[in-house]
């Protein structure tokens, strides 16, 4: 069976992106009158045919659209110290997404083991592994973020009514905690941070749990950082779906 291939171009402008229409042009060898399959990462697939394949140009008109039905509920958003290397979040990213979620964030923690991050990077691994695994949603990537900020503008104040979404934090230090997989609800939004090798500090957890962040353990493991965020998503939408 031939594999099913698709191209990304969220405009829908007629023509496709220059790196998507190099590899149809010139990678594939695709002509005018052969159709391709679009997705726009909002949701939408489409069938179109190519009316223009010359160069590093490629125009089309679409046939049909797909609207598709996302196959898990709620949100699935994830927090994130990177790792050192760089290899090892850029590998936890493009899992996740073939698991399927919604959010990524980076955070800048007290014991991070690195300061910046090229978003731009994750971008495109996180949009050819949606390609690969025939998502229709596009994750959003979000630039590093300092804990703290993160944490207030996405985190519930004491007294606050409930807005009906899920915070979790996990941590390795010693007290009452859940089992993420216990208390992760179906069909609403789910924020789970995972800290940095060196863990949060005592501070950050403080600061978190006061912002409506309920802690929690993904086992008995110890998992480094790109392992216990994959865990944390798969059991997300293991959850959700």
């Amino acid at each position: 069976m031939k594999e099913t291939r698709y191209f990304y171009d969220p405009q829908l402008s007629g023509a496709l992106p220059e790196e998507e229409a190099k590899h149809v042009v010139r990678v594939l060898r695709m002509k005018e009158g052969d159709k391709i399959n679009l997705m726009d990462g909002c949701g939408n697939f489409y069938e179109a045919e190519i009316t223009t394949a010359a160069n590093h140009r490629c125009l089309y008109r679409i046939l049909e659209k797909c609207e598709q039905t996302k196959a898990w509920n709620g949100e699935i958003h994830l927090a994130v110290a990177p790792t050192k290397l760089n290899d090892r979040i850029e590998w936890m990213a493009e899992k996740a997404t073939e698991i399927g979620w919604d959010r990524l964030s980076f955070l800048d923690c007290q014991f991070s083991e690195r300061r910046t991050i090229k978003t731009d990077r994750i971008e495109k691994i996180v949009i050819s592994a949606t390609k690969q695994s025939h998502k229709a949603w596009i994750p959003q990537v979000d630039e590093m973020t300092p804990f703290s900020d993160f944490i207030k503008l996405h985190g519930l104040p004491e007294g606050s009514p409930d807005d009906g979404i899920q915070r979790f934090i996990c941590h390795c230090y010693e007290g009452e905690k859940s089992h993420l997989k216990d208390v992760l609800q179906n069909d609403c939004r789910s924020i789970v941070l995972i800290g940095p090798e060196g863990d949060f500090s005592i501070n950050e957890v403080s600061l978190a749990e006061k912002y409506g962040f309920k802690p929690v353990t993904l086992g008995n493991s110890r998992l480094r950082t790109e392992t216990a965020a994959l865990v944390a998503v798969h059991l997300m939408q293991l959850a959700k779906s």
